[in-house]
């Protein structure tokens, strides 16, 4: 270290110790920190960040993530830990709760100090960037976590909020925790909300040199999160990390993009990656007992203390929770207790979650996928060497097929164990296949390349549980036959504006239109609508009146038939296809023209102006304002077969239609033999500060689906630098 850098590093070790109360060693160590680091923010505010080391890139990497957006890492890492009822009150009890039953401070501090060195250094480099970040601004209030300490990264170390833990249901875990335990073994008897609720999940398409024009590999890169839900960046360290992406708030690894050689993108799986065992028990002295084979077991319990934020201060509700060896008691059931058996490795998570940023071709990756803790996504990978990929969901247990894995399964038979993992060989895996494209929209492997996919039927059925989707149906519609692909037409593709599911909802609309009486008032009122819908090609556009007029008919059907549908075990739009009434159908379209004319004056009204854009406060749950400024978008929900996605929300003092998840970051890349080229954009913009010029700079592209062009390599900044500095 030479002179000046060394006064520097005094300078700022003496200002963040006296200004922050930290003890010498941690300020030393941040100045030291700092002095190694380069932030370069671009002309679209995105963080470009140096570091001499892995461990220095980390540093600047979280530190810029909370200049931009500090709340939002805060709460990511509230979920993680089981701890939002401390900021958000007592509503939030029972999720504190869940994610305790798995996610143990104790067990992570131990699985840290065990960790590789390696590793350790990056943990502690991402506390001490988050750390410095608050002594360097004291105007910054935590809600709650005032200091970070390493071990808090392995609680958050898959870049989806919340895992495979969200997939147990709240109204049972509180039904079964919050009547205490003398009268837990009722069987609850909530009945969840008839809401629909968005598809969330992704698109991933990778394009083989044979079917594009340049002879290089194409990635699409399109997660469908609620917005504002991952931050961009380019990070690089003179080790060889230069991973270019997005990052979910709070995470030191990009979580969907790319390096100089390799993409890679997740989408959501519908592999079975969990089970529940019904477990008997019966009570023994003052606990209980589970039966297990010609035996029986002890439930083990213990105690969970959850703070939670209340008007007058802090309190503690105190839980006495149970397991058996398969996992968690999580809810009741016909007399039965449910246990949940999931994934529960942070150390090899996070592992893998950072080595596969830093491969360099096919078979690197692939390294990594031996880790087999990638549970709740398919990925799909295309790389500079011309190889593309498909990898199914990473975590798969084996088990006997005699059972049926969709219930829970009998606890007491030990032919329900896991017989160990499927290695990745054994699980769905596409390699340069012949048709020269392959595809995720969260639905099943089975069209992933076309004719050129595996067969579902040499597999077990808990290998996939989703099958077939409008999403996926589109996407083999713009990737077959096609030899001249580049990165416009591939983005062209991505949003493609067709609506399958309309395809299969219409014509039984059609046919009991056609079935009223010639001098029906049925039939007259809604002869101009049907006209509409008949002329219409399917596609979404902000000046369609058909788009808006099809979608609000097509809420409506789903409604009326949740209830049966539920009973049914069918999705509301499946069960509309097939099982909708004439009178149901018709009715429905008399409701959205009532509905579009109340709101909008009349049912004549174009998409673009109920399906909006905006962006008003840097809040987590957004509010919106008709009264404010939006702009038009065209693309919509992905529930009708869009790959494009725009989920919106209404509300109670709103007429229009306001995104809150979708597409949230979407990029195209090209790997050339010799460089990487790529587009992106990102939901409103990189900061989550209002006052910001890059609060909102990039919502007219993102409406439009205009990408800017991505600086990867320094040179490219030239021109395009608004800013460098030091943490």
């Amino acid at each position: 270290m030479n002179r000046r850098v060394s006064l520097v590093v005094l300078a700022l070790a003496l200002l963040y110790g006296a200004n922050a109360g930290a003890t010498e060693p941690d300020s030393v160590r941040w100045a030291r920190r700092a002095a190694r680091v380069t932030i370069t923010r671009d002309d679209w505010g995105i963080a470009h960040i140096h570091g001499r080391s892995d461990a220095d890139a980390v540093f600047g990497m979280i530190y810029a993530q909370a200049e931009d957006d500090f709340n939002r890492i805060e709460i990511n890492y509230l979920n993680a830990m089981g701890r939002l009822a401390e900021a958000e009150g007592e509503r939030e009890i029972y999720r504190d709760l869940r994610m305790r039953l798995f996610i143990d401070p104790a067990s992570l501090r131990r699985q840290y100090a065990t960790s590789p060195v390696w590793m350790r250094s990056l943990m502690d480099a991402w506390a001490d960037g988050l750390n410095f970040y608050l002594a360097r601004h004291p105007e910054v209030r935590p809600r709650v976590l005032t200091r970070f300490e390493p071990w808090m990264a392995l609680s958050f170390s898959e870049g989806s909020i919340g895992g495979d833990i969200e997939q147990i249901s709240l109204d049972g875990f509180e039904a079964l925790y919050g009547a205490g335990a003398g009268a837990s073994l009722r069987t609850s008897s909530r009945d969840d909300a008839l809401i629909f609720r968005e598809p969330t999940g992704s698109n991933g398409i990778a394009i083989a040199p044979s079917n594009t024009v340049n002879g290089n590999a194409l990635l699409l890169i399109n997660p469908h999160t609620s917005f504002f839900f991952r931050s961009e960046a380019k990070v690089e360290s003179d080790e060889g990390l230069d991973a270019y992406g997005a990052s979910t708030w709070g995470q030191f690894f990009v979580y969907q993009g790319f390096n100089s050689r390799v993409g890679w993108m997740h989408t959501s799986s519908g592999v079975d990656a969990y089970d529940e065992y019904a477990e008997t028990v019966t009570p023994a002295g003052r606990g209980y007992r589970y039966r297990y084979g010609r035996s029986s077991r002890p439930v083990l319990s213990s105690t969970i203390a959850v703070p939670y934020r209340t008007a007058s201060g802090m309190a503690t509700r105190t839980f006495t929770v149970y397991r058996t060896h398969h996992g968690p008691i999580v809810r009741a059931e016909g007399g039965r207790w449910i246990a949940m058996r999931l994934m529960n490795e942070p150390q090899k998570a996070l592992m893998q979650s950072w080595l596969r940023t830093k491969a360099r071709n096919y078979a690197e990756y692939l390294r990594t996928m031996e880790l087999h803790t990638n549970s709740s996504n398919n990925t799909i990978y295309a790389d500079a060497d011309g190889r593309i990929a498909y990898f199914h969901g990473n975590f798969i247990p084996r088990r006997d097929t005699s059972f049926d894995w969709t219930h829970a399964v009998d606890g007491s038979d030990p032919r329900t164990e896991w017989k160990g993992l499927l290695s990745v060989s054994e699980s769905p895996l596409l390699l340069n296949p012949a048709s020269g494209w392959l595809y995720n929209s969260n639905n099943g492997p089975w069209s992933a390349a076309g004719p050129s996919s595996q067969r579902k039927a040499d597999f077990p059925a808990y290998v996939d549980r989703r099958g077939e989707s409008y999403r996926g149906i589109h996407a083999l519609r713009v990737l077959a036959g096609r030899k001249d692909f580049t990165m416009t037409r591939l983005l062209a593709a991505a949003y493609d504006p067709q609506m399958p599911a309309f395809d299969s909802l219409l014509p039984p609309l059609f046919v009991a239109y056609d079935a009223l009486p010639a001098g029906s008032l049925q039939r007259s009122a809604l002869a101009e609508q049907i006209e509409v819908l008949r002329r219409w090609d399917h596609r979404w556009d902000t000046t369609s009146v058909a788009t808006s007029l099809a979608i609000y008919w097509a809420e409506d059907v789903a409604r009326m038939v949740a209830r049966e549908a539920r009973t049914a075990g069918m999705a509301a739009d499946d069960y509309a296809v097939l099982h909708a009434t004439s009178a149901q159908r018709l009715d429905a379209l008399a409701t959205a023209s009532a509905s579009l004319t109340r709101d909008f004056g009349t049912w004549r009204t174009p998409w673009g102006a109920i399906n909006r854009f905006q962006r008003i406060t840097g809040d987590i749950v957004q509010p919106f304002d008709d009264a404010a400024p939006s702009i038009p978008v065209g693309f919509v929900s992905s529930r009708w077969g869009s790959l494009a996605s725009f989920g919106t929300a209404n509300y109670p003092k709103t007429r229009k239609r306001y995104g809150v998840t979708g597409n949230s970051f979407v990029a195209v890349v090209e790997f050339g033999k010799d460089s990487v080229r790529a587009r992106a954009v990102t939901a409103g913009g990189e900061s989550g500060h209002p006052g910001s010029p890059h609060f909102n700079d990039e919502a007219d592209r993102y409406a439009r689906g205009d990408l800017r062009t991505v600086y990867f390599y320094a040179p490219q900044l030239v021109g395009h630098t608004e800013r460098v500095y030091r943490p």
